[in-house]
């Protein structure tokens, strides 16, 4: 009896481990299809939006108003697609090329963030402050910087009519993990939509109303989750947003002394 329930037992852990061979294969081969597809569509997108462009500087003074504006929505359609593709492609690297992990300083890649939105930081007159010093961790630099980025960037870009975006990034310590949060003083989010954000193409306003493509948040999630972690937003409609993240413990706590320290205003 116990040689037939080792037996069993071998065969279903055989079963086992080629179904998570296939399964492997499978999000591999899908992986690269949506690298290759992304890359391919760029060029024809490219060329439609050139000869577009190039129609209008040639033949503008021989076009009436509607022909400009059948222009105008020739050229929106293909910039969002790009801005679309780009995302996928985003999203697929995750993956594709896995995390680089190494001992990185968390407000290193926070600054980069901030360096890289500080055009729209400025436009808006959005006042981000942050918990310093931040720790160290291991984990992949150019992701957490992506992280910041589009968490920050969501802040600034739902926030409310006349009112100057202000957002803070907190953590701390939580035994085994850190705690980030990002927090506003936007539009908000219902409860109903908490889960759904953070769903592949997933958008809760219309392109005219917010631009983007809907993958921001799920790119979010995708870098978090790589790094064993996990993600989810506390928000009401009208009253802010605060998004938390964990992530693993690792290298050195300098949260001792901790200030909070203003992006914008240190570079005025």
């Amino acid at each position: 009896l116990r040689k037939a329930v080792v037996n069993v037992v071998l065969r279903q852990a055989e079963e086992l481990a080629l179904l998570a061979q296939d399964l492997e294969r499978s999000n591999a081969e899908l992986k690269k299809f949506a690298y290759v597809a992304s890359h391919d569509l760029q060029e024809p997108l490219n060329q439609v939006a050139n000869f577009v462009q190039l129609l209008e500087m040639r033949y503008s003074e021989k076009l009436d108003q509607d022909a400009k504006e059948f222009i105008n929505y020739a050229v929106t359609g293909v910039s969002q697609m790009q801005t679309l593709i780009d995302d996928v492609l985003l999203y697929s690297k995750v993956d594709i090329q896995g995390i680089d992990c190494a001992l990185t300083e968390v407000d290193i890649a926070l600054e980069k963030a901030l360096r890289n939105l500080q055009g729209r930081i400025h436009e808006t007159g959005a006042t981000v402050t942050y918990d310093n010093p931040m720790p160290s961790l291991v984990a992949d630099g150019t992701q957490l910087m992506q992280l910041f980025q589009n968490l920050i960037g969501n802040a600034i870009k739902f926030r409310r009519p006349e009112v100057s975006p202000k957002i803070h990034i907190g953590v701390e310590r939580q035994e085994e993990e850190w705690l980030f949060s990002v927090r506003d003083n936007g539009i908000g989010i219902g409860p109903e939509f908490a889960d759904r954000i953070f769903v592949i193409f997933q958008r809760l306003h219309t392109r005219d109303e917010y631009p983007g493509s809907g993958m921001g948040l799920a790119i979010c999630k995708k870098i978090v989750e790589c790094h064993r972690g996990r993600i989810w937003v506390d928000s009401e409609v009208g009253q802010g947003a605060t998004f938390y993240f964990t992530l693993p413990v690792g290298g050195r706590d300098r949260t001792s002394g901790r200030r909070t320290q203003s992006y914008f205003l240190d570079r005025r």
